[in-house]
């Protein structure tokens, strides 16, 4: 019994924060977990741009009502559907991702939740829990699944390790060079390919 864990910005949506950075001309919202691996460190950060320049929530929401998933990503979520259940694991947050989830065909996302004031500002953030990716497929595999896990930045490489498979996905070559233990591949190609592969290994234990 085998589950498919992906992440979602960079593996099957843009980076979300880098296309508000894009259409807001703010650079320093451009960082993401590819660059900063403490997410509270990346978060505090975030918060305080957004504060500096009076963005809020309707503002986000509406440039990522724009955007739609990378291409070849949702037939490639498609193809893994057919073979695997699916869960995506992301560290982003339930007031951004609706739409994404529409166009994805609303697979099952585990991510966090915005404190939002009445007037839309964003005044802080509440984990699911610390970690969540790891622990969801701790939990998984306590439930007597065995995991394929697929991500592309340092906050999936703990969901990466505790899965009994990881795949890094279009990741930025540092951190291929830090976490050279897992495959890595770069097209939708080559992560059929991957899954493929390690679903193959894992019947076999």
């Amino acid at each position: 019994m085998q589950l498919a864990c992906l992440d979602l910005e960079g593996v099957l949506v843009p980076e979300i924060w880098i296309a508000v950075a894009e259409a807001t001309g703010i650079d320093e919202l451009r960082l993401t977990t590819r660059d900063v691996s403490d997410y509270d460190e990346l978060m505090t950060h975030r918060l305080r741009v957004l504060d500096a320049h009076g963005l809020k929530l309707p503002q986000i929401q509406r440039v990522i009502a724009g955007l739609g998933p990378l291409p070849g990503a949702r037939d490639f979520l498609d193809w893994l559907r057919e073979r695997y259940q699916v869960i995506i694991l992301s560290d982003t947050f339930y007031e951004f991702a609706e739409p994404l989830m529409i166009q994805l065909g609303r697979p099952t996302l585990f991510c966090h939740r915005l404190e939002v004031a009445e007037d839309g500002q964003i005044t802080g953030y509440k984990l699911r829990m610390p970690d969540q990716k790891r622990h969801a497929i701790e939990a998984f595999q306590g439930l007597n699944f065995s995991c394929i896990a697929a991500g592309d930045s340092y906050n999936d490489t703990s969901m990466l390790g505790q899965a009994e498979a990881g795949i890094l996905f279009d990741a930025p070559q540092r951190v291929i060079d830090e976490f050279g233990q897992f495959e890595s591949t770069t097209d939708y190609d080559g992560l059929r390919a991957a899954f493929t592969r390690a679903s193959a290994k894992i019947a076999t234990r």
